[in-house]
């Protein structure tokens, strides 16, 4: 007989009850509604543009350490190495390629935000700059290969690299190479939730056109607009892409709670150390048999969430997570789009009506046309670029509702502008570097005009 165990002052999981309740005890009321944003930055060496490494003088590690000494943020240790950050409800973390990303803290406003990242892009600026490394707003590393790149020496990566490496061609890319900026909004309800993430599913396809960013990879012109978003189509089908139940009426909590039970897990988490004998076991089996010793709890459940990518994601708040990440000026039009979309009832309906007709698989269709077109995609005759105005206009209207104002007196539409120049224009941000690249860009300084026109800068 095995010697099941959980760890200590942990919460056994009996049933599939307690993880639907999850979601539902995660509902807030409107006026706890807050908006949260994290974003990616590439980090590379000002000289080459090629990936900055994690180890050394010159490396991310020693970005880490310099911002803790001058700046009061709190390192985070695995192993002896600085993996992370944190500050107040902040935190710096790593991607595996040395992707630094700041998950700021939940705001009422995006002038809030702003201040925040005003702050963020400050240091790490001043610190890179005295380390030879820029910060590059763009959703692909664009020099280095994926093989050249360092691995940050977290234990998790080192489980999740092998197992990539068997699920998908494009994993390696996705983790080493991609950076993305995501709006995390909030919900009162089950129907509530599962309206935004219908709409959200919908709206994805839109998102990643208006936003694309990742035309540049490999030292060269990738033929995407959105390459970022092409990676992950062939990074884990069971746990990425497009939910087909969100598309289906009457959905709820429990259909997300069954599409995650039946993902494998990646690991669990006992006594600070990750454990492997679970990988591969979809979280269904470990819940109803155990594995290596271990029966499954709520921190397992909450670890699972996190290794689950569509780009809709469900976790007591839910997250959009269709967008390359983006310079400095158009960082904050995604969550601000998100605000004026998705916390004003009938800007959420005009929304919806946008994408009502379409179904799941004509969903899937348009997401992967937009990663090599983006807003010169088309589904039955209509171009993405008229629908992006659309919404971008219900966006404006939702924040013009909203009526939040900054000490200048300009509500949150002021962060929508840079986008509303480019739809205007009919290019997306990837379209536009393209164009550089070929038409204007000096053929033996292209990647120093890229780094000039990307960089995050004080």
């Amino acid at each position: 007989m095995t010697d099941f165990h959980a760890s200590a002052h942990a919460t056994l999981i009996e049933s599939v009850d307690q993880l639907v309740e999850h979601f539902h005890l995660a509902g807030k009321p409107r006026d706890r509604w807050r908006i949260g944003t994290e974003y990616e930055k590439v980090a590379v060496e000002r000289a080459t543009g090629k990936a900055a490494p994690f180890s050394g003088p010159r490396g991310i590690e020693a970005v880490l350490r310099a911002l803790a000494e001058r700046y009061g943020w709190e390192p985070k240790e695995e192993e002896g190495r600085t993996v992370a950050l944190a500050r107040g409800g902040a935190s710096i973390t790593l991607e595996p390629g040395g992707q630094l990303e700041l998950s700021g803290e939940q705001c009422p406003t995006i002038h809030c935000t702003r201040t925040e990242m005003t702050t963020h892009v400050r240091e790490i600026v001043s610190v890179g700059r005295e380390l030879g490394l820029a910060f590059l707003g763009l959703g692909m590393q664009p020099v280095s290969r994926v093989e050249e790149i360092e691995w940050v020496p977290k234990q998790r990566y080192r489980i999740m690299a092998p197992y990539m490496a068997k699920v998908g061609t494009l994993g390696h890319r996705m983790m080493k190479q991609t950076a993305t900026v995501q709006a995390n909004i909030d919900y009162a309800d089950e129907g509530d939730a599962m309206r935004k993430l219908r709409v959200g599913m919908g709206l994805s396809p839109l998102l990643n056109a208006m936003f694309a960013n990742s035309s540049v990879s490999d030292g060269d012109l990738n033929r995407y607009m959105s390459f970022r978003g092409h990676v992950w189509t062939d990074t884990d089908v069971a746990r990425c892409g497009l939910l087909r139940f969100a598309f289906r009426d009457g959905a709820g909590f429990a259909d997300y709670v069954e599409w995650a039970l039946d993902v494998p897990l990646y690991f669990i988490l006992r006594g600070g150390r990750y454990q492997t004998a679970v990988t591969g076991t979809p979280f269904r089996r470990f819940l109803g048999e155990g594995a290596g010793g271990e029966r499954a709890t709520l921190d397992d459940w909450n670890l699972h969430l996190t290794t689950l990518f569509p780009e809709v994601r469900l976790k007591g708040y839910i997250e959009l997570r269709a967008a390359d990440s983006q310079p400095p000026e158009r960082i904050l039009a995604l969550p601000a789009l998100v605000k004026g979309v998705f916390y004003e009832a009938d800007c959420l309906d005009a929304a919806y009506d946008l994408i009502k007709r379409w179904s799941y698989e004509d969903c899937v269709t348009l997401y992967r046309d937009v990663h090599r077109e983006a807003l010169h995609a088309r589904l039955r005759g209509v171009k993405v670029l008229e629908l992006a105005r659309e919404l971008y206009s219900i966006a404006e209207e939702g924040l013009r509702r909203q009526h939040a104002l900054n000490e200048a007196g300009q509500d949150e539409r002021l962060y929508l502008e840079r986008v509303g120049e480019q739809l205007a224009m009919g290019r997306s941000p990837a379209r536009v570097i393209a164009e550089k690249w070929v038409r204007e860009w000096e053929d033996t300084r292209r990647i120093e005009q890229l780094l000039a026109y990307a960089e995050f800068q004080i």
